[in-house]
């Protein structure tokens, strides 16, 4: 779970808003993400974010929320919490990961109508 480039910044982020293109999850082939979500994935290194929201589908449970807010937090010990709630402030998945570089101490996406998307974009 490493970076390849820690230029990431919060500010970059706000430049999205909305989508020009939809990029298909390699493995979760009905899962799609933006140009937001990919930017982070190229900037930060961070497929692996990406695929931690789309394999996390296959939970039946998880998958029939409509929408989903995912966070990760990055403390500065580098170990990180990923988490997604029911956009109710109800916590519906929680995994922790032991390391991480990812340049943020926080981001946050949305997974809603099998897309993965920054709120800037929604």
């Amino acid at each position: 779970m490493s970076t390849q480039n820690k230029s990431l910044s919060k500010g970059d982020l706000r430049q999205f808003t909305g989508t020009e293109h939809w990029y298909r999850h390699w493995a979760v082939r009905h899962i799609t993400y933006t140009d937001g979500a990919k930017y982070v994935a190229d900037t930060a290194g961070a497929y692996w974010l990406l695929d931690e929201i789309a394999f996390a589908q296959a939970d039946k449970q998880l998958a029939a929320e409509g929408f989903q807010l995912w966070k990760l937090t990055v403390r500065p010990d580098h170990t990180a919490t990923l988490t997604c709630e029911d956009g109710n402030c109800n916590v519906v998945f929680t995994k922790q990961l032991e390391y991480t570089d990812f340049p943020l101490d926080e981001i946050k996406f949305y997974f809603t109508d099998k897309v993965i998307l920054l709120p800037s974009e929604y």
